[in-house]
């Protein structure tokens, strides 16, 4: 059973950066691949990155690439997501996501474990 939870969500200003932090525990995180979603009021959650905790290759989606980031610290058993020239569209819940599984997937289905979520506010 793997515990997650989230922190580093808040207000920031377009164009600001935030970077989220995602503390694991309960598991051998070696065979886990973890993810950040996203789910805005009325719509589907939406993968927004992810990494294999023991390889460190990681997947961002077409969204965010080249303005966010996915890295992981072994040390801290802590997954990050660095959001850099953060747009109002970015507004939403950000959670994190872990799966027993080798594959970066981007459907949420595929992750067993979830954090309770952090709300990131742009303001315009």
């Amino acid at each position: 059973q793997v515990q997650l939870v989230e922190s580093g969500g808040g207000l920031v200003q377009a164009g600001g950066s935030l970077r989220l932090s995602c503390a694991a525990s309960g598991g051998t995180l070696s065979r886990y691949t973890m993810a950040w979603f996203r789910q805005a009021p009325g719509k589907e959650r939406e993968f927004v990155a992810g990494i294999r905790w023991s390889a460190g290759n990681t997947y961002v989606a077409d969204s965010v690439k080249g303005r966010f980031t996915i890295s992981r610290d072994n040390a801290k058993n802590t997954v990050y997501l660095q959001m850099n020239s953060l747009k109002p569209e970015d507004t939403t819940v950000y959670s994190c996501a872990a799966g027993e599984t080798n594959t970066i997937y981007t459907q949420a289905r595929s992750y067993d474990y979830w954090g309770q979520g952090t709300q990131v506010t742009v303001s315009s």
